[in-house]
């Protein structure tokens, strides 16, 4: 069984524009989700996100979006395979460019906002995120039980199964994905991630128990107290760990 790990979406900004708590976090996640540039992200941004992450001994991952910076690539878009695979693609370069510049290696590949709840959905598109995975030699991170985990097996690529303690669960285990996050009380957050992790289970917002597995659970860099909630949820990741 792979220990489970922390993960954090970072480098969502714009110049002088931050929206998240990435220095705050880097001490408490174990692998950051770089956003390269379609939702949000600028080169200084990466450039800077990257060489953090490796002075802090994280490994980096892609966080590839939608290309719609008003929406922050959390409106849904029609696209076809070809068209993902490039959108793809384009990010994933680039920030490898800023990898090479530091000496690291491209880590995994996660999609963003809209993209993510779309390739769960789509099996035609999350092949073409795995196209662009699998060129790169990196696994994806992703819902288990959808499209992410079954595509991802079958074309040979190494998935990672996710859990939020920070978003809501609908019945049918998807994410209910909110424009503008709110805070999420720490405790509420670790009781989700010793749920997750002892019992193998969470509790959908309309009451329904779901099962869950976990390999990584996600932290968003951009909730109000983010790095109170990471550091809830660390203390309970380092508890399974000795237990």
């Amino acid at each position: 069984m792979r220990p489970v790990i922390i993960n954090a979406d970072m480098g969502e900004a714009f110049g002088l524009h931050t929206f998240g708590h990435d220095a705050a976090l880097l001490p408490l996640v174990d692998t950051v989700n770089v956003a390269c540039g379609f939702h949000s992200g600028d080169p200084s941004t990466m450039r800077a996100t990257v060489a953090a992450a490796a002075e802090a001994g994280v490994s980096v991952g892609a966080h590839p979006g939608l290309p719609d910076l008003v929406g922050f690539g959390r409106r849904e878009m029609v696209v076809s395979p070809d068209q993902l695979r490039d959108i793809v693609a384009y990010q994933v370069g680039a920030l490898e460019a800023f990898l090479r510049s530091e000496g690291a290696a491209l880590h995994h590949l996660k999609p963003h906002g809209s993209m993510y709840g779309m390739v769960a959905r789509d099996a035609e598109l999350m092949g073409a995120v795995c196209d662009v995975a699998a060129e790169a030699g990196v696994g994806v991170f992703g819902m288990p039980g959808t499209a992410h985990e079954t595509v991802a097996r079958e074309r040979g690529v190494a998935f990672t199964a996710e859990f939020y303690v920070d978003l809501a669960y609908r019945g049918d285990g998807s994410l209910a994905i909110v424009a503008r996050p709110g805070a999420t009380d720490p405790q509420l957050a670790a009781a989700r991630a010793r749920g997750a992790l002892v019992d193998g289970t969470t509790r959908a917002i309309t009451g329904e128990e779901l099962d869950v597995r976990v390999e990584s659970i996600c932290v968003h860099s951009d909730t109000p107290n983010a790095p109170d909630v990471a550091a809830a949820v660390r203390a309970v990741v380092d508890d399974a760990a000795a237990t």
